[in-house]
């Protein structure tokens, strides 16, 4: 039987989408191997999970997919295996589906490849393996609050409890928490999904009824690189952070 605290050891990095508001960049590079503070968005995603201990990573591809199977076969570490989307993009939660069998049996990490941070201290997906909690969790975020966030203008997505719980902002004007793009899932959640493309969205939102979407608070600068003006933008911030 797996334990409520067992860490996540398996990981998928979503890095299949079209990429179509960082153009005309992505013209010819799919939006995971742009370069930003030296390093492919793809292998910040990477190299986070290595950092962490994370072994066994998925990442989906679709769009200029041979450029990322090329990029992913020049690594040494860790084991990377490709889940091809080439016939059918899935979205988020459809591609995150589609990898299940390579995901072991218990939960795993996903992230997504347009966004990553820069830590000063620990890991900060060490960190959710350590608050992660099958009994309790379906899903747990890694959330940034807006004052750490760089690329980010919209109003907030979530409020958090003292225990960790999330609920979306709803009605509300704003709310302090961002979807970092980095989640640890358990598979129980995708049992009665379709066999198509749907979004996270959608786990997210069954997760808030049942009282099992949990978050915790990124430590570090979060940044989300959305189009080529933001790459400057993330640098310059990186720059300060570090300095």
């Amino acid at each position: 039987m797996t334990s409520a605290k067992t860490k996540p050891d398996h990981a998928i990095v979503l890095a299949a989408g079209l990429g179509t508001r960082m153009r005309p960049l992505t013209n010819t590079t799919p939006k995971p191997l742009i370069k930003v503070w030296n390093k492919t968005l793809l292998d910040h995603s990477i190299d986070a999970l290595d950092d962490a201990g994370v072994g066994n990573i998925v990442v989906n591809v679709h769009y200029l997919a041979d450029q990322i199977e090329a990029h992913i076969s020049s690594r040494q570490t860790p084991i990377v295996t490709i889940s091809d989307e080439r016939d059918l993009l899935l979205d988020s939660a459809g591609g995150a589906k589609k990898a299940l069998p390579e995901l072991g049996e218990g939960a795993f990490f996903l992230l997504n490849a347009d966004s990553f941070w820069v830590e000063k201290k620990s890991s900060n997906l060490a960190k959710m393996s350590t608050v992660w909690n099958d009994d309790d969790m379906d899903i747990l975020l890694l959330v940034s609050s807006k004052e750490n966030a760089v690329g980010f203008d919209g109003m907030g997505d979530f409020f958090m409890s003292p225990a960790g719980q999330l609920t979306r902002r709803g009605d509300k004007e704003t709310a302090p928490f961002i979807y970092a793009g980095a989640a640890i899932l358990h598979p129980r959640i995708f049992t009665n999904s379709p066999d198509a493309p749907f979004s996270l969205n959608a786990l997210f939102n069954e997760a808030i009824e049942e009282g099992r979407l949990y978050g915790t608070n990124l430590e570090g600068l979060w940044l989300h690189v959305g189009t080529p003006a933001s790459i400057d933008e993330a640098e310059s911030a990186i720059k300060e952070f570090v300095s």
